[in-house]
């Protein structure tokens, strides 16, 4: 998943500064949307969601789907009304024309891109140890994600030339390990040795009503379905956007939901509920037990990890690109717009990105019976979903913004809808989150804060910076 760009950016292109290449036709974009989803959620995350609703782990799938998609209409009303790359701070500035709220939802973006990386990081060292047969103890598989985080680190600091072939490379990628479970599944299943029975079998804890435990499955299945949104981005890269993205949103949206849904029924076919809930590599223990003999079983693990490794790698740039583009800004500390001499790239951005992803995984692996992978995930989406919701309440405000360009409309009752189902998905006494996620995100978010406050006092009465001046020209207030 990639993330928003910096607040508040210019709105037009000027002769020093011409507009970007319009080069994604509707292929390319229905692919960067489809790789862009796919990821360590549903490769991390099956297990967790069956262990809540026990063999009906399909329907928080469909209900995150749903979630997403009437989301994404809001997206889409915006995107062909500002085709901008710019994503949720520029619809939120243009809505409230509040800086301080856009920079907290430029800043919950960056976060959900450290913990998005930080749960990676946590899968990466699973399926290694499992890929390679290791006996492995929490301090080892620790080790590992970390080492994958200085290897994520140093990548980003030499800097990484992402372009359209290597994405479709990697969705391809992706989408066979996503493929092979569903396949083996099905051979398994077809000869009779699964337990169909296990798939309308609704489980839950005991201190849990069926209805709350379907909004926490929700609440850490939405995991998977983020990565939608980050598509808006793409805009001004796209030919003819009000025409294609409605069509290629639904379209990646109805993919990933099918393939996200016939994966979870075959895993609980497959696979008793308590193995696969204590499984951090669910979907190669799925493998392992439809086709032990099978050599592709010894493969999934490390299909899993380009997965979420191409996950991390994605969302650690972006987080570094957002820190980056906030100081030169202004709204954070002037450090954190360092840049390599020789590389080019956002040196301190990244370092201080890495070092919070480093915290995070440490802190939540002391606790050896901590689900760091739940945890972050669940902080990913709280972040996203609260994100999602004020996006929702931006398409109602700007109704009042008219524009001259036929675009996508949502109606009035689907962002309303949107709103509540977001916000119901975030609040405690309804998502059936665990405090911890609350913990993680009011933390990350209060660093923020601090940055933001120290910079706001450190700037009073002191030149306001150039891009800072030009972001306040152009953006509306």
């Amino acid at each position: 998943m990639s993330r928003t760009s910096p607040p508040s950016p210019p709105t037009t292109a000027t002769a020093e500064q011409p507009e970007l290449k319009r080069v994604m036709g509707p292929g390319l974009l229905l692919l960067f949307i489809v790789g862009d989803i796919l990821g360590t959620g549903i490769y991390a995350l099956t297990g967790q969601v069956a262990g809540e609703v026990g063999g009906a782990a399909w329907l928080p799938f469909v209900i995150a789907f749903a979630v997403a998609l009437v989301t994404a209409c809001s997206y889409l009303e915006l995107v062909t009304k500002y085709p901008q790359a710019a994503g949720a701070a520029l619809y939120v500035h243009k809505a409230f024309g509040k800086h301080f709220l856009t920079f907290l939802v430029c800043f919950a973006v960056m976060c959900s891109g450290i913990t998005s990386a930080s749960a990676a990081s946590r899968a990466f060292a699973a399926n290694l140890v499992e890929g390679f047969g290791l006996d492995a103890g929490d301090g080892l598989v620790l080790l590992i994600a970390l080492g994958f985080m200085c290897l994520v680190l140093v990548v980003n600091l030499r800097g990484v030339a992402e372009s359209l072939k290597v994405n479709v490379l990697l969705t391809a990628v992706e989408l066979s390990g996503l493929l092979i479970v569903i396949l083996i599944s099905a051979y398994f299943i077809a000869g009779g040795h699964a337990d169909f029975s296990r798939v309308v079998t609704f489980e839950t804890a005991s201190d849990k009503s069926g209805f709350l435990a379907v909004s926490t499955a929700t609440s850490l299945a939405f995991f998977a379905m983020v990565g939608f949104e980050d598509s808006v981005n793409m805009a001004e890269e796209t030919r003819n956007p009000v025409r294609i993205f409605p069509r290629m949103m639904f379209t990646g949206l109805g993919i990933t939901g099918l393939i996200y849904v016939l994966v979870s029924v075959c895993a609980v076919a497959v696979v008793p509920v308590g193995q696969l809930a204590m499984s951090e590599t669910p979907l190669a223990t799925v493998v392992q037990t439809a086709a032990p003999g099978f050599p592709i079983s010894d493969l999934l693990p490390f299909i899993s990890m380009f997965a979420v490794a191409n996950s991390a790698l994605i969302n650690m740039m972006m987080a570094s690109r957002l820190l980056y583009g906030m100081s030169k800004q202004g709204v954070l500390p002037p450090f954190l717009s360092k840049v390599h001499a020789a590389r080019r790239t956002p040196l301190a951005a990244v370092v201080f990105s890495t070092c919070i992803a480093f915290g995070l995984i440490t802190f939540l692996s002391l606790n050896p019976d901590s689900p760091v992978v739940v945890l972050l995930g669940g902080t990913t989406s709280l972040l996203l979903l609260t994100v999602f919701a004020i996006v929702n309440l931006s398409v109602l405000v700007l109704r009042k913004d008219k524009v001259n360009v036929k675009h996508f409309r949502a109606g009035r009752v689907l962002p309303l809808v949107g709103t509540a189902t977001c916000l119901y998905l975030v609040l405690p006494w309804s998502s059936g989150r665990p405090a911890d996620q609350y913990r993680i995100a009011g933390a990350l978010l209060l660093i923020g804060v601090v940055l933001w406050a120290a910079t706001w006092l450190a700037r009073r009465g002191a030149p306001v910076p150039a891009a800072a001046a030009q972001s306040d020209e152009t953006a509306p207030h």
